[in-house]
């Protein structure tokens, strides 16, 4: 109890800390910062709304960091200020001339809001403009008219303004040096916010459009802007499982007013639509330094920092592009201590250890040519060990694949299977799915990344696979492949794998412990994806299940970094929902965009794993 005591003492003195840290942010940034407003001309004649923070010190020059953004930089007004400037206090108090612009089509600038919008490879025309062009035309004009700068620009951002950051590489401005992608949105129909492996989140896509998407007619402030939807059920599961289907979800809150949601429904397949808002192809020939930033536990663009980070690489061998990973959820590198996620502790502050090593280091030594910034290839804070790794490459080369067998009776081992018939059944029921997490949530959690997930074992709908206790650790350092060999009596499915870390029933329990956590059996989420069967062998021509013929469902998740600690396990769980992080299938084979309530059936699942039918996980084992 005196503990308990102690560590709600320290919460309140934190939270109380805290406010009177933000206090002496806002009063520094009004001592130490001169703001002016600007409307920045493009080539095309459309202007962008500017806020410049001007150091008032001019006894040096100093070097642009800029954040392009569709969340909008207010406040607005040259007399209202910004409580804090750049991703953490001590970029702030470094000195740099930062900058905030609406993008293109929101708030206060000029122009047609585009999604992700399309790049334009071959420009023969001032009227060809997309996000590369813009950003080399504001770098231009900053350099250009903006007194007492060293003429050398660095571009940062997470989620949305990480997709700004990428498309400021293809065809970068000469000022440009350094350029920091922060789980860069990269590719909606793969792997980012609005699907994963073409499976629509209806989570994240509903509440983010009903707010994003609202046309904007022309220029306005965030006290115009639309307002939050209200849910009209505190229950995500229950609100979309009522709603009956994402049709009728379409129809009763958004109809035809969400151009971008109409603009999914129109194109249910990867085809020119989505291919032609992925930024990947584009990053060659690239200039500035790169340092791509992400968290293993982020719900939104774990895939996106990857892909970025690996892109660049493949298409620019001597690009200079380096990886920054950590145990964090969406931004936890800038947004809390990173000393813990959920209920797991790191016994560390990683995200203080990462704005320290890392992104100040970065920009300094870039823009400012100070400091000896050194970092290796990939930095890689790997969890269960909890430690921060270096490696000469990602994934490692240090490394070797394995094969995890997924064995009759609830088995998993790296030895194969040796049984000629067998398999596991089930019934998967689209109308009532599988949750994605225990309890009940009003909005989608971040915690669920990294959850227990004993909730779901427990469903007879879950198959539950799981080695022998481990007599060593065993460290896994990237991407992880699911190799289901399956049959359904439907003509569609989706595919759930979670990788778990089981630990051992005498775990110590955490303290203090304010939650009352038993880590004895704890299952661990270290990571999951979901894939829609129907794109098994091309998203972009989809293909119908055979009823009752065995199938193979092969696809990636993303990569991890994870020890299993000798005394732990690992377990495999595989299901056909994930509700309602991921849209439901009505297990038949149509546009389910399109589907109506009476579409969504039962269906036998068979998961195998015999000698010529063997299911397994690929899984990269550092040596």
């Amino acid at each position: 109890m005196a503990r308990l005591k102690l560590f709600w003492l320290i919460v309140l003195l934190s939270a109380h800390f805290a406010g009177y840290a933000q206090n002496l942010d806002s009063i520094y940034v009004l001592e130490h910062y001169t703001k002016i407003e600007r409307s920045i001309p493009m080539r095309d004649g459309i202007k962008l709304f500017t806020a410049i923070y001007i150091p008032i010190d001019q006894s040096k020059k100093y070097p642009f960091l800029i954040n392009r953004t569709p969340y909008t930089v207010a406040p607005y007004g040259s007399d209202k200020y910004k409580t804090s400037l750049g991703n953490f206090p001590a970029m702030m108090r470094e000195g740099f001339i930062f900058v905030y612009q609406d993008v293109r089509g929101k708030w206060m600038s000029e122009g047609t809001f585009d999604d992700i919008r399309p790049q334009v490879a071959n420009k023969k025309s001032k009227k060809d403009i997309d996000e590369s062009s813009d950003t080399y035309d504001t770098i231009d004009w900053l350099v250009k008219n903006v007194k007492n700068n060293n003429g050398k620009a660095g571009i940062y951002g997470i989620s949305y303004p990480g997709f700004y950051s990428t498309t400021s590489l293809p065809g970068a401005h000469p000022a440009l040096k350094a350029v920091s992608p922060q789980a860069p949105v990269t590719d909606w129909f793969v792997g980012d916010d609005f699907h994963h492996n073409g499976v629509l989140f209806i989570m994240d896509a509903f509440s983010f459009m009903t707010t994003f998407g609202v046309p904007r007619p022309k220029p306005i402030t965030p006290d115009m802007g639309p307002k939050a939807f209200t849910f009209p059920i505190k229950d995500n599961y229950r609100f979309y499982l009522e709603a009956g289907s994402v049709k009728n979800l379409k129809d009763k809150y958004f109809a035809d007013s969400i151009r971008f949601w109409n603009n999914l429904f129109a194109h249910p397949n990867l085809d020119t639509f989505w291919k032609a808002r992925n930024i990947q192809p584009h990053l060659t020939n690239i200039k500035p330094a790169v340092m791509v930033v992400g968290g293993f536990f982020d719900a939104e663009d774990a895939y996106g920092t990857f892909a970025t980070y690996k892109s660049i690489e493949k298409q620019n061998p001597s690009a200079n592009n380096i990886l920054v990973m950590g145990p964090w959820f969406h931004g936890g590198w800038v947004r809390g201590t990173g000393s813990s996620f959920g209920d797991i502790e790191f016994g560390q502050a990683t995200s203080k250890e990462y704005q320290e090593k890392y992104e100040l280091p970065f920009f300094k030594h870039y823009l400012k040519e100070e400091g000896d910034f050194k970092p290796a290839e990939a930095n890689i804070f790997i969890t269960g060990s909890n430690q921060w790794k270096k490696f000469s490459a990602w994934p490692p080369k240090e490394t070797e694949q394995k094969i995890l067998y997924l064995q009759p009776n609830g088995k998993l081992s790296f030895e194969k299977v040796g049984r000629t018939d067998s398999w596991d059944e089930y019934v998967s029921d689209p109308n009532n799915p599988v949750p994605y997490q225990d309890g009940v949530q009003a909005k989608r959690t971040r915690e669920y990344m990294i959850d227990d997930q004993r909730f779901a074992a427990r469903r007879p709908d879950v198959k539950v696979y799981q080695t022998d206790v481990l007599n060593e650790d065993i460290t896994l350092t990237g991407p992880v492949l699911a190799n289901l060999v399956v049959s359904t009596t439907g003509t569609d499915a989706d595919y759930v794998v979670k990788l778990i870390d089981v630990y051992p029933e005498d775990a110590p329990v955490p303290i203090p412990n304010p939650k009352n956590l038993l880590m004895g059996g704890y299952q661990m989420l270290v990571r999951g994806e979901i894939m829609r069967g129907k794109y098994r062998n091309s998203f972009e021509k989809p293909e119908a299940f055979i009823p009752g013929m065995v199938t193979k469902v092969n696809y990636a998740l993303p990569d991890v970094a994870h020890t299993f600690k000798r005394g732990h396990k690992i377990m495999i769980q595989v299901q056909n929902s994930w509700f309602p992080l991921g849209d439901r299938n009505p297990q038949k084979f149509m546009d389910i965009y399109q589907a109506e309530r009476s579409d969504f059936q039962k269906a036998t699942q068979r998961v195998f794993h015999d000698v010529n039918n063997a299911s397994s996980i690929t899984l990269t084992v550092l040596k």
